[in-house]
């Protein structure tokens, strides 16, 4: 009889290690969302707010605000003629902060077949090309992806000429390192107030939720935030909703190449 080999103690630390590595795997994608029954996510029988009409394309603006989302009941919902086209996510903050949502979304997002933007939500405080490093640092775009964005909403007691100083600086930044021009969203009390005649050149992505059929600005903009108390399967707490000014072609156009 041949005696029963024990294995070496080398093997028993390799068999240890693979267990491990697999255990932490499978944590990690438990934990990231990867093992995601759509049961546990909520439905609902419409995007409960008036939709604006004559706009063929619709979507959402997300953060880590809106906690996990399941995305493939995103891209399914589908209400009347109205469907989700589009997704800006926010992907930094400042200098250094990331979304903690942000690597998540942005993946998912791509995964279940719904164009995706990312967004820097803008300190005036802090310098503009450094915030633009932050961003460029984060955000990999790819063909098929919207331009990146600039959101810009308060001045922080900093005087509008400096603000402005740093928003070129951020815009100026990220232009380089994409080779395609930012979109500037803003208010339309902020934008026309702090802003206005030097960025008219920039892409507009305005916010005003009290015109039903078009925000009140002059210039041209094309998309609109119109509401902030959307439901969209998927998602549990409240959406920002938008349309794309312009059909089809026209945002196809607008998708880095």
């Amino acid at each position: 009889m041949t005696p029963t080999r024990k294995p070496s103690l080398a093997r028993l630390l390799i068999r240890v290690l693979i267990v491990l590595l697999l255990a932490g795997a499978g944590a990690y994608l438990w934990i990231t969302g990867w093992f995601e029954p759509e049961a546990r996510f909520v439905h609902y029988t419409g995007f409960d707010i008036d939709m604006p009409q004559g706009y063929m394309l619709h979507g959402v603006d997300v953060s880590k605000h809106q906690g996990k989302i399941y995305w493939p009941a995103v891209k399914k919902m589908h209400v009347q003629d109205v469907r989700i086209g589009f997704a800006f996510i926010k992907a930094t903050e400042g200098l250094g902060n990331v979304d903690r949502q942000f690597r998540r979304n942005w993946a998912r997002a791509k995964e279940s077949g719904v164009p995706r933007g990312a967004y820097h939500f803008f300190l005036a405080t802090k310098s503009g090309k450094a915030q633009a490093e932050n961003f460029i640092h984060t955000v990999t775009l790819e063909p098929g992806d919207l331009p990146p964005v600039l959101d810009i909403e308060q001045l922080y007691g900093v005087r509008p000429e400096q603000m402005r100083k740093e928003v070129l600086a951020w815009l100026q930044t990220v232009e380089q390192a994409y080779h395609v021009k930012p979109i500037l969203y803003s208010y339309v009390d902020f934008y026309e107030q702090y802003l206005g005649t030097p960025f008219d050149e920039y892409p507009l992505w305005i916010a005003h939720y009290v015109q039903e059929e078009q925000p009140r600005i002059k210039r041209d903009w094309i998309f609109w935030q119109h509401n902030e108390q959307g439901n969209v399967d998927g998602i549990e707490s409240k959406v920002d909703f938008n349309v794309f000014k312009g059909d089809s072609t026209d945002f196809r156009d607008l998708l880095l190449k």
